[in-house]
C-alpha cells in the first residue's frame, strides 16, 4: 500500500497529514527563520511521518516577507520540502499542488512556481465538497492568521479568483483569523469607561488576546507567541489589550478587558458578515450547506449563530451546518488543508 503524507507549510504554522491520517500543527515563524526550514521539515517528517512514498505539499509562506517575490518564496519552501524528504525517507515522491487543481512534480513547480503561490485553500474547497454536494455550499475555514470563504456549487469550488489579490477583492479571502492578526487592525477605536478611545497603531496586542478574555481560545503558560512575548493567559491578555489605550494593567479591569476583547470580536464579525453578503450578491440562491473547519472553528459556529439568520443565504431550516471538527476531529479541522490534501493523492496516487 502507497504510504502518502502531505504537508500545508505556512508562514507561522506547518500542518500535516501523516500516512496513518493523523493530524497535526506544529507553530513556525518561517519569516524569522527561512534558512531553518528544512531542518524543521526533516525533523517533523522523521517524527511523524515516515516511512512515505508519496509527500504532497501545498504552502501559503510564499507571501512571507522573507522572501523578495512569491515565485522565490514557492521555490525556497519547495526546495526545503524536497530536500527534507531527501534526508528523511529519500525514496519519496514530491508533488506539489496547484491552483489548476493538479499535483505537479517538484522539479515542475521550481521551474513554473506562481500556479503552486497560496493554493490550500482550494485543496481544502475540493475536499470540502463531499460534504455538500448538492446545491449552493460554503468552505468556512477559520485559520490563525486568515480566513477563507469558498462557494461551492454541487460539491465543486467556484471561486471568484485564484490568487490572493482576486481573493481578497471579492471577499474570499479576509486577512484576519483568531491569533495573529494586529488589534490595531481591526478596530480604530475601544471602548474604555463609557467613551471611545482611539487605539496605539502599534502591535501591542492581537486577536488572540480577545479570544483569552472571552474564553474562545485556552490559556497557555508555556506559549509565548503573543505581541510582547509573554504568556498567552487572560492576565497578560489584559495587559496587552490595556496597551493598545495606552494605559497600564492597574488602571484597566477585568471589566474593560471585556468590553474591549468584545469589541474586538464584533469588528472581526462585522467583516465576516461583510463577505457573506457580497457572496449572497454574487450567488444564485440560499445555501444548503456551510463546512467549517481551522483552529477558529469555534469563531464560525459563533458567527453563523449571531449573523446568519439575517443573511439572505441562508435558508431555515434546511441549511445545514458541518463541523469538520465534529467529522474528523478537532486536530483535523486545524490541519485541514493538509488532511484534504493527503485525500486528494491518495485517490490519485493509487
Amino acid at each position: 500500500m502507497t504510504r502518502i503524507a502531505a504537508l500545508d507549510i505556512g508562514g507561522a504554522n506547518i500542518k500535516a497529514a501523516a500516512p496513518d491520517g493523523a493530524a497535526s500543527s506544529v507553530p513556525f515563524e518561517l519569516w524569522r527563520r527561512p534558512e531553518e526550514l528544512a531542518g524543521e521539515l526533516a525533523a517533523l517528517i522523521a517524527a511523524r511521518l515516515a516511512p512515505l512514498d508519496v509527500l504532497a505539499v501545498t504552502l501559503t509562506g510564499e507571501l512571507c516577507d522573507c522572501y523578495s517575490t512569491k515565485s522565490e518564496g514557492v521555490r525556497r519552501i519547495v526546495e526545503s520540502a524536497s530536500r527534507a524528504c531527501r534526508e528523511t525517507a529519500p525514496r519519496a515522491e514530491v508533488l506539489v499542488w496547484r491552483t489548476d487543481q493538479t499535483l505537479a512534480a517538484a522539479e515542475d513547480a521550481l521551474e513554473d512556481p506562481l500556479p503552486s503561490a497560496a493554493a490550500n485553500w482550494l485543496a481544502l474547497a475540493c475536499f470540502a465538497g463531499r460534504y455538500a454536494p448538492r446545491g449552493l455550499g460554503v468552505l468556512i475555514d477559520i485559520g490563525s492568521t486568515t480566513t477563507d470563504i469558498v462557494p461551492l456549487v454541487d460539491g465543486r469550488p467556484m471561486p471568484a479568483g485564484l490568487t490572493d489579490t482576486d481573493r481578497l477583492i471579492a471577499g474570499e479571502l479576509i486577512y484576519a483569523g483568531i491569533s495573529r492578526t494586529p488589534v490595531a487592525a481591526l478596530v480604530h477605536e475601544l471602548p474604555y469607561r463609557g467613551r471611545m478611545c482611539p487605539v496605539a497603531s502599534e502591535l501591542f496586542a492581537t486577536a488572540r488576546d480577545a479570544h483569552l478574555i472571552l474564553g474562545g481560545l485556552a490559556e497557555d503558560e508555556d506559549d509565548r507567541a503573543t505581541a510582547d512575548g509573554r504568556p498567552a493567559t487572560r492576565a497578560h491578555a489584559r495587559a496587552r489589550l490595556a496597551r493598545m489605550v495606552c494605559a497600564d494593567p492597574a488602571d484597566f479591569s477585568d471589566d474593560d478587558a471585556a468590553a474591549a476583547a468584545g469589541h474586538i470580536l464584533d469588528a472581526y464579525l462585522r467583516r465576516f458578515f461583510q463577505a457573506l453578503t457580497g457572496l449572497a450578491r454574487r450567488t444564485t440562491g440560499p445555501v444548503d450547506a456551510f463546512v467549517v473547519c481551522g483552529a477558529g472553528e469555534f469563531l464560525a459556529r459563533r458567527a453563523m449563530e449571531l449573523t446568519l439568520e439575517e443573511c439572505a443565504l441562508v435558508r431555515q431550516p434546511r441549511t445545514r451546518l458541518v463541523s469538520l471538527a465534529a467529522e474528523l476531529g478537532p486536530e483535523a479541522s486545524a490541519a485541514a488543508p493538509a488532511v484534504a490534501l493527503r485525500q486528494i493523492a491518495l485517490e490519485r496516487c493509487r
